[in-house]
C-alpha cells in the first residue's frame, strides 16, 4: 500500500534508511538528522513524500521537494530519494514510488523530475576508503546503485557525471606553479588574499554577475558577517571568490564554490583561488577536503593537481514530462 507521509512511520523510515541506503554510501540517519534533513526542512511537503507499507511495515520511501525560488524551481520538481527495504527492491516498486513523486510534480505544474545538487535537501554521505569521512551532499544518484540503473530504464536521461573528489589536506603542498602564476597575476593588476572590507569592494556585483542565488546568499553572509572569503581582485574590486573557509566539526572544510567572472578569465585566477583556498583550510586545522565537479570540467585539472583524486561516482539525471 501506497500512502503519503505519516509522522508515526518516523522510527521505521529511519531503521529503513539505516539499512538500505547506508549500503549504497550514505550516512546513517538519527532522529536529529532526520528530522533537520527531512521533517524540519523548509521545503519539506509530505504529500511530495511517499512510504510503501507490507503488513503496515515502511518497504519503501521516496521524498522530492519544490520550490519557485530554487534553481529551475519554477520548471522542476526535485526527487531526493528513492529507497526500498532489502528483498523489496524491484523495478515495479521503484515505479510505484517514482511515479508517485512525478504525478505530484505533475499537480504542482511542473515539467521535469531532476536529480542533482541543487536540491536543498542534503543527504550526506561517507567517502570511500576513508574513517567514515564524509560529504554534505550527493550530487546525484550513485552509478554503482540499483537506482541508477532503474531510472536508466524508466526513461530518464544522464545529464552528466559528476566526480566526487577527495584530500586528505596533511598531503596538500602549495603547487610549485602557484608563486610564478601569483607573480604574473599581480603584474596585471590581479591579487589573491583572504576578502577584506577595508580593502576590496564590489562583492554583490560580482555575486550577480555569477545569477547564482545560492552564492549570492552564502558568500553575500560569509562577506558581511566576517567568515573568510578567498578572494581575488582587480585593483581593488573583488571579481572572484573561492569559499566560505568554514572547518566543520566532523573535520571538513566546508565551501560553497568557486567563481571568476567571465569578463577576468583566462589570467590563471580559478587555480590560484583553489591553492589559496586548500592553504587557508590547512592552516585553520581543517583535516580534509571534499567536492564534486563535473567529469568533462576542464577545473577537474585544477583539484588533480592540488593532489584530489576522484572516489565516486554521481549521476545528473532528468525526465521531461509529456
Amino acid at each position: 500500500m501506497l500512502v503519503t507521509w505519516d509522522a508515526s512511520y518516523r522510527h521505521d523510515v529511519i531503521a529503513l534508511w539505516n539499512d538500505a541506503a547506508v549500503k549504497d554510501g550514505y550516512k546513517e540517519l538519527t532522529e536529529q538528522s532526520f528530522d533537520e534533513i527531512f521533517a524540519e526542512n523548509r521545503y519539506f511537503d509530505k504529500d511530495s513524500t511517499f512510504l510503501l507499507l507490507a503488513n503496515d511495515k515502511v518497504i519503501g520511501f521516496a521524498c522530492g521537494c519544490t520550490g519557485e525560488d530554487l534553481p529551475l524551481g519554477d520548471v522542476a520538481g526535485y526527487i531526493t530519494c528513492n529507497v526500498l527495504a532489502n528483498g523489496f527492491d524491484t523495478d515495479d516498486n521503484y515505479l510505484m514510488l517514482l511515479s508517485a513523486l512525478e504525478n505530484r510534480f505533475n499537480q504542482l505544474g511542473k515539467k521535469q523530475a531532476d536529480i542533482l545538487f541543487f536540491n536543498p535537501m542534503l543527504l550526506p554521505w561517507y567517502i570511500p576508503d576513508t574513517p567514515q569521512h564524509e560529504h554534505n551532499n550527493a550530487p546525484g544518484v550513485p552509478v554503482d546503485s540499483k537506482l541508477y540503473t532503474f531510472l536508466l530504464g524508466a526513461g530518464y536521461v544522464e545529464r552528466a557525471k559528476q566526480c566526487a573528489m577527495y584530500l586528505h589536506l596533511s598531503a596538500y603542498a602549495m603547487p610549485e606553479e602557484y608563486s610564478v602564476k601569483e607573480t604574473k597575476a599581480s603584474a596585471q593588476g590581479y591579487t589573491i588574499e583572504l576578502f577584506d572590507p577595508g580593502k576590496h569592494v564590489g562583492v554583490e556585483d560580482m555575486l550577480e554577475g555569477f545569477g547564482n542565488s545560492l552564492w549570492q546568499k552564502e558568500i553575500g553572509a560569509s562577506t558581511a558577517n566576517g567568515v573568510p572569503v578567498v578572494i581575488a581582485a582587480y585593483q581593488g574590486k573583488t571579481i572572484g571568490f573561492a569559499g566560505p573557509v568554514i572547518r566543520q566539526a566532523n573535520g571538513r572544510g566546508y565551501f560553497a564554490g568557486i567563481g571568476v567572472l567571465p569578463e577576468h578569465e583566462g589570467h590563471g585566477l580559478g587555480s590560484l583561488l583553489f591553492y589559496k583556498l586548500c592553504e587557508a583550510f590547512q592552516e585553520t586545522g581543517t583535516e580534509y577536503m571534499s567536492l564534486f565537479t563535473g567529469i568533462s570540467n576542464p577545473a577537474i585539472r585544477i583539484y588533480e593537481r592540488a593532489g584530489f583524486q576522484t572516489v565516486k561516482l554521481f549521476a545528473v539525471m532528468r525526465r521531461e514530462f509529456a
